[in-house]
């Protein structure tokens, strides 16, 4: 039987787990919780004990985390892991560890159209790099680099960059931070979590990010409000990216959070927050921006990585 590699979307708070075979597409998907867990082994060994036929020998793993050498701890989890010691614990011949936002970007070359949500108009230049950003548990960042027929993807950290503000809401948002945080990074207020961190001290109410957006697409004012500084502030944090690395060849917004509000961004400030980067105004207005409405779209990525995987396997043979 040919060989098949374990593929894993490891986030904060939900993974994603498939195996694929040579042609990377990922099957036997399963969504698990992750408090459902104490440990990624625990997770990884749940899944591979529910799936039949011959176990893996090869796993390609995307993490919320900076991987440093073969190893990488969970930014906004008390987990980690190592590509050593999944080989020890499951008998692995090759382990492949890779931030979760550049696996996903390796799925966005891979997207159909119908994944995507276009926001505004613009023109993608052929070959400029490719912002991809995503709120989330956290919020995600990569960069994509094409090369003549293929790309090059570089992970960054990005979303703990610092939190500026420019309007008097901002301001108050950033100022109740401050006391809470310290210095206070755009994934304070860019992620699941920050959504509600918002909500609450807009309107002194408590909810979770999900039910904010609910409420919000049901037309319930002070939601609908705070997703509206929430996109607001997204938009011009992504402009502020787009500029820095002069990201021409589109941004893809992604994340469980961005696709959840993809109805909300029409009528929100987002995209003119984007493009309000005197003296760059007119610049920024031909970049694309998409919504990533694929539902796993880091699987598809990691899916990708492990294909390279398998291949390199068989050539080696």
């Amino acid at each position: 039987m040919a060989h098949t590699v374990l593929l894993a979307d490891i986030g904060g708070t939900t993974s994603r787990l498939a195996r694929a075979g040579s042609d990377g597409v990922p099957f036997d998907i399963r969504i698990e919780s992750n408090d459902s867990y104490a440990s990624p082994e625990e997770l990884l060994r749940a899944y591979l004990e529910s799936v039949a036929g011959p176990k893996p020998k090869f796993a390609a793993l995307a993490v919320a985390g900076p991987i440093d050498g073969d190893a990488v701890r969970l930014t906004n989890r008390d987990w980690q892991l190592s590509a050593t010691g999944l080989k020890a614990t499951f008998g692995f011949e090759h382990v492949r560890l890779i931030n979760d936002f550049a696996a996903l970007a390796h799925g966005i070359p891979l997207l159909k159209r119908d994944d995507l949500m276009e926001l505004g108009t613009g023109r993608a230049v052929a070959g400029a790099p490719m912002l991809v950003c995503g709120p989330g548990t956290g919020l995600g960042t990569a960069l994509i680099l094409p090369r003549g027929d293929s790309y090059e993807v570089l992970p960054s950290e990005a979303g703990h960059i610092r939190l500026g503000a420019v309007t008097t809401d901002e301001a108050r948002v950033v100022a109740h931070m401050v006391r809470d945080f310290g210095a206070v990074s755009v994934e304070h207020v860019l992620s699941g979590a920050g959504l509600a961190r918002l909500h609450r001290i807009l309107t002194g109410e408590t909810s979770n990010s999900m039910n904010i957006i609910k409420a919000a697409l049901q037309g319930q004012k002070s939601e609908r409000e705070s997703c509206h500084v929430f996109l607001r502030l997204l938009g011009r944090v992504l402009g502020d990216l787009t500029l820095a690395f002069d990201a021409k060849g589109g941004v893809f917004v992604a994340g469980g959070v961005g696709r959840a509000m993809a109805d909300l961004f029409a009528e929100s400030p987002f995209r003119a927050s984007f493009e309000d980067h005197p003296p760059y105004a007119d610049r920024l207005a031909l970049v694309p921006i998409y919504v990533v409405m694929h539902a796993t779209p880091g699987l598809l990525g990691i899916g990708e990585i492990g294909r390279r995987m398998l291949k390199a396997a068989d050539e080696e043979a």
